[in-house]
């Protein structure tokens, strides 16, 4: 969070992008030359520069897919972006052996320099990257001159490592879910290939191919996902659809001898369809100036739990089998079910703005514009009338409408909820 929050406060999205972009390529080098002159405390060295601007870039990522697509596509930017992440590292497991192979037969031994020259080729990929951020940069700087985008930027839009603890309680449920999932599925596919082996009697190859069906249905179902949510809306619901079809498949898997094939085609699916609605949340809730530092945390906080679960995890292993390994996954589901629900609560008390239809969304922007409110503030912006939440009085006026509403009065139509009718909050009166 302390470097993605540079993104916030000194660097902005631009520079951020391309300076996190010349992080990842001199950490590319950095392990390349490592691996040439045969020293393994380079090469890790090497990776720690790697890691910090490739997890910081995608911050950077994230704020561009928010700043360019916020109120159209968005939910399908990020299935392309995680489409686009899977093809690439599909790419790359498929392509490095041979490479690795005719850089052997055109420098020969030592197995080391090999290595360190087909490193080379990530270098130049690299090298790119950074080219596409220069350009990237260039036309966000164009787009803002011609739209006239700019605004001063004022104090109180600054972002501040102590605000974090403002961040609103939704926020924080999204970050739970998000750690809550995927520590169910990045360690479970780490160890899959020699469970369907052990359990399901696969060959080697079967068990691969089954246990990588998650990121190969992933790289094609994220846009098409994508574009059903944008299409939709309803975010809070996809995302908890998401994190039940999962428990279920992790139920099979542990507790059935049904083929695996089926529960690990459901859980890419339901991979697929999380991410597109999750991650775009986050620029529901909070302002623009403040999402660098919230995908950063958000990040940070997943890869934290990745990290200690993954551990975990082993240790399961070792010690229980995979019974008790997958028993450790499910209850992390149901966290990550619990928490949905939590969201879901929480979101609908506020007015229910992260689980709004588009047609919905789409009204609730134009309100905001005709007010002049357009931005979005730290916590739940004053909305219009009609879009005041549908569990909890907002006026003495709305008070005593419930009350005569219960009492069987009859009530002029305008009186009622125009988006969100609730029965119970706002009950017809029976004739």
């Amino acid at each position: 969070p302390l470097f993605r929050s540079l993104i916030d406060r000194v660097f902005g999205v631009r520079w951020g992008g391309i300076i996190f972009a010349l992080f990842v390529a001199a950490g590319q080098v950095v392990f390349a030359f490592g691996a040439l002159i045969n020293q393994y405390v380079v090469m890790e060295i090497g990776r720690f520069i790697f890691g910090i601007g490739g997890e910081s870039l995608c911050v950077a990522q994230n704020n561009y897919a928010v700043f360019w697509f916020k109120g159209r596509e968005l939910n399908m930017v990020f299935g392309l972006q995680l489409s686009f992440s899977r093809v690439g590292s599909t790419v790359n497991f498929n392509i490095m052996k041979p490479i690795y192979d005719a850089v052997q037969n055109t420098v020969g031994n030592p197995a080391y320099r090999v290595l360190g020259f087909t490193l080379m080729v990530g270098v130049g990929l690299c090298a790119f990257s950074v080219i596409c951020a220069i350009i990237l940069a260039f036309f966000d700087k164009r787009a803002e001159r011609i739209l006239s985008k700019k605004k001063e930027e004022s104090e109180s839009e600054k972002i501040h490592m102590r605000d974090v603890k403002d961040f609103p309680i939704t926020i924080w449920l999204i970050f739970i879910i998000c750690v809550a999932y995927y520590v169910a599925i990045f360690p479970f596919i780490g160890l899959g290939t020699v469970f369907f082996s052990t359990k399901f009697g696969l060959s080697d190859s079967e068990a691969n191919a089954v246990d990588s069906i998650v990121y190969l249905l992933s790289a094609g179902a994220s846009p098409l996902f994508g574009f059903i949510v944008d299409r939709t809306g309803y975010n809070v619901f996809w995302v908890t659809l998401s994190c039940f079809i999962t428990l279920c498949c992790h139920a099979m898997l542990a507790f059935t001898f049904w083929n695996p094939w089926i529960a690990m085609v459901f859980m890419g699916l339901s991979y697929s369809m999380l991410a597109c609605a999750l991650w775009p949340m986050v620029a529901f809730v909070l302002p623009d100036h403040k999402l660098g530092t919230a995908y950063g945390l958000m990040q940070a906080v997943q890869n934290l739990g990745l990290a200690a679960v993954s551990m975990a995890a082993g240790a399961i292993l070792d010690a229980k089998g995979y019974l008790v390994l997958e028993m450790f996954f499910l209850a992390w589901l149901c966290v990550a079910v619990a928490s949905s629900v939590l969201l879901y609560v929480f979101d609908l008390s506020r007015g229910g703005l992260l689980n709004f239809s588009m047609k919905e969304r789409k009204a609730y922007d134009e309100a905001m514009k005709k007010s002049k409110k357009g931005e979005i503030k730290d916590e739940w912006p004053e909305k219009p009338a009609e879009y005041k939440s549908p569990i909890r009085p907002r006026s003495a006026r709305m008070l005593r409408n419930r009350y005569y509403s219960v009492l069987g009065a009859n009530l002029p139509d305008e009186t009622y909820l125009s988006t969100h009718r609730s029965a119970l909050a706002y009950p017809r009166p029976t004739k």
